[in-house]
């Protein structure tokens, strides 16, 4: 593996072998630039101009941690058009893994040949061969994660990637020998619409890339998920339950029903009991999407105020939170014709179904959201805060630069209003949410304690992509929903429950309606998962196995086993024609004759839609 950097002035001829339009690596700047220093830890480059380029690639621990720095030394400005985060040149490389996304189906994982890619070299070493892929916008996990996998199924090695950025990025492979090169970072000036002016002596560093190399799959994943450095706050730390009452109203939130709530909550284990969206809906407004952006609580759903339901939560034992959905706002809302102080591009204000964006580099902003955010959570003394994210804002938006520079300003300026709550209230436990999924990106997560894994609230799919979610993000952050019915079974009950212990448990529904079966078993599962929440937080996951195909119609099962120490937990979930006999009972067969069972949760794999958890010791 050799670090090298990709970069391109305005100006520079093009690469040839028809990769054009496709690809701005390789230009005139990189084949003709003159490597100055190279160390363990940096590269250096001289290019036209007066551009110096250095490609930092730190080893901490068992990865490395990667990012760029460029300078203009000349005399003249320069345009930046394409600036790697990493590149590597030199792979030997035979298969790839990338992770896919879309609203509540984040993380499926996709394994592909490069020949089935039509990447093998050309008989002649002429032609790129070219896969470029990435996101627009400033929802950074849609359709991908920033991440990727190169298998040498010959060698048995395995090079991990993951870019943190949480606006638009790109990764691309290419290559014209029997060598991959590999490089990513920030969306180019083709891709993204970025373009970077550095005037002299100005500098500009990049986003980071984490690096790993391993004998698997699952090591290198694990590496890379366990290189992110989250904000956890402290009381969230020991991993406790959650109940979030957004699928118990969907969006309707009252005194009355979260008085119900937390008074079957008192003494149950659970520490959070958190108000979504819908709080602050005017009179007269029945959906809570559109009226985000004034933050006036509803008088109707809360005739007292908030403090007093949050009063009334910390009264049972419990931490009371509250959602917002702060960097947006919503089309019945005042603030959505404050066009003076939202995104625009081509001076229009970019509205994008009922949202509209704060420009979070305004100083007037950010006054308006201490008012109006961290405001009542401070007046309520909220312990609790859910940040959603319900729309993207697209390619760029108007500023002093390029349109993808000025969505990469912003998004920075979003990310530093998260550091900002978090040092004014540094208890304050904060959730990413984006519709779900689509800012479990490691730049955000690093902000968070938690985040939500997907808005799969109640679909059948949840143990996989709850299971997927191990690959991209640390389980101790992967919030998942286990919404409790009182029509449903109790196999349904249990194959939410345990689904719950693939991350962190949230729980949801109607619980004050459950049977009182149903209910015990909550207990139950809330009791064990506290037992085995370390094995969560600590554990490598050395398993995940399923022969799943179709997550809307899922058949088959899927085991995912967590080890830690002389400890594991092994998940089970079957879903519908599940082969118990040949499939659930050899597989388990073959786990459990490494491993003493100590203890399980669940239901019996003898059917359709079970699931069951098993604590094992060595």
């Amino acid at each position: 593996m050799e670090f090298y950097a990709e970069w391109r002035l305005r100006g520079d001829s093009y690469n040839n072998g028809y990769g054009n339009g496709h690809t701005l690596s390789q230009s005139e700047s990189v084949r003709e630039c003159k490597k100055t220093v190279e160390s363990e830890n940096e590269t250096c480059f001289e290019g036209k101009n007066g551009i110096k380029v250095k490609s930092i690639h730190n080893k901490k621990k068992k990865v490395y941690e990667c990012f760029t720095e460029i300078e203009n030394t000349g005399t003249s400005d320069a345009y930046i058009e394409l600036l790697s985060s990493f590149a590597l040149k030199g792979m030997k490389a035979d298969k790839i893994h990338r992770a896919t996304a879309f609203w509540s189906a984040e993380g499926k994982l996709l394994s592909q040949d490069l020949t089935d890619l039509n990447m093998e070299r050309s008989w002649a070493n002429h032609g790129f061969r070219i896969e470029k892929f990435g996101q627009i916008g400033s929802m950074p996990v849609r359709k991908w994660f920033p991440f990727l996998v190169l298998e040498n199924s010959v060698e048995k090695k395995f090079t991990g990637i993951q870019l943190y950025c949480a606006s638009s990025w790109q990764i691309e492979i290419f290559r014209n020998t029997d060598d991959i090169s590999v490089q990513g970072g920030l969306a180019d000036r083709d891709f993204g619409n970025w373009t970077k002016k550095l005037t002299p002596g100005e500098k500009f560093k990049t986003p980071k890339a984490v690096i790993a190399e391993g004998s698997s799959l699952e090591e290198v994943c694990d590496l890379l998920v366990k290189a992110q450095k989250p904000r956890i706050a402290e009381v969230d730390k020991d991993l406790p339950v959650i109940f979030n009452e957004y699928c118990t109203t969907w969006g309707n939130p009252s005194i009355e029903n979260l008085t119900k709530t937390a008074e079957k909550l008192d003494g149950s284990g659970v520490k959070y009991l958190v108000i979504d969206c819908g709080w602050y809906k005017p009179d007269g407004v029945e959906n809570w999407f559109d009226a985000a952006g004034d933050w006036i609580p509803s008088k109707k759903l809360f005739p007292e105020g908030i403090k007093s339901a949050a009063d009334m939560i910390r009264s049972h034992g419990l931490i009371p939170g509250i959602w917002f959905e702060f960097e947006n706002v919503g089309t019945v809302a005042g603030a959505f014709n404050e066009t003076d102080h939202v995104l625009k591009r081509d001076n229009y204000s970019v509205t994008v179904g009922a949202r509209r964006f704060w420009d979070m580099r305004q100083k007037w902003v950010w006054n308006y959201l201490d008012e109006k955010v961290l405001g009542l959570l401070k007046e309520c003394q909220m312990g609790y805060l859910k940040v959603d994210y319900n729309e993207n804002i697209g390619q760029g938006v108007d500023g002093e630069e390029s349109l993808g520079e000025n969505l990469r300003e912003c998004v920075c300026q979003s990310q530093e209003y998260f550091r900002h709550i978090a040092q004014e209230m540094p208890e304050l436990v904060i959730e990413n949410c984006a519709s779900g999924g689509h800012r479990l990106e490691p730049s955000m997560m690093e902000l968070v304690s938690q985040a939500s894994f997907s808005d799969a609230h109640e679909a059948k799919d949840i143990p996989l992509v709850a299971a997927n979610l191990h690959r991209l993000i640390r389980p101790e952050q992967s919030q998942i929903w286990a919404v409790l019915r009182a029509d449903a079974d109790i196999h349904r009950i249990n194959f939410v429950l345990t689904s719950g212990f693939l991350g962190r448990l949230c729980l949801s529904g109607e619980i004050f309606d459950l049977a009182d079966d149903k209910w015990n078993q909550a207990l139950k599962a809330i009791d064990f998962y506290g037992k085995v929440s370390h094995i969560i937080k600590n554990g490598y996951t050395s398993l995940i196995q399923t022969n799943v195909k179709d997550y809307l119609n899922p058949e088959g099962l899927q085991i995912v086993l967590r080890e830690y120490e002389n400890e594991a937990l092994l998940i089970v979930h079957t879903f519908e024609n599940a082969d118990v006999q040949a499939d659930v009972s050899k597989v388990l067969s073959e786990i459990l004759s490494n491993w003493k069972l100590k203890e399980t949760f669940g239901s019996e794999l003898d059917g359709d839609f079970r699931g069951k958890v098993f604590w094992l010791r060595r």
